[in-house]
């Protein structure tokens, strides 16, 4: 149980994002979140969980070369 358990606050600026966010994310179970008494706290390994399966990859397109008319 090595894992830093972030605030809202602290979540939204490692994502780039306001707090309503990751408050969305936590309300919608779209991420795993821990709550203490009242306070809500998402473990790091969570959002970048929550990163790696929403990360897309481009996609690479072959050189169409040269093309022949009908």
């Amino acid at each position: 149980m090595n894992d830093r358990y972030m605030s809202m606050d602290q979540v939204a600026e490692l994502l780039g994002t306001t707090i309503r966010f990751p408050r969305r994310l936590v309300e919608e179970r779209r991420i795993r979140f821990v709550k203490v008494g009242r306070h809500v706290r998402i473990p790091e390994s969570a959002v970048r969980e929550f990163i790696d399966a929403n990360t897309v990859e481009p996609i690479v397109l072959r050189p169409m070369g040269l093309r022949r008319a009908a």
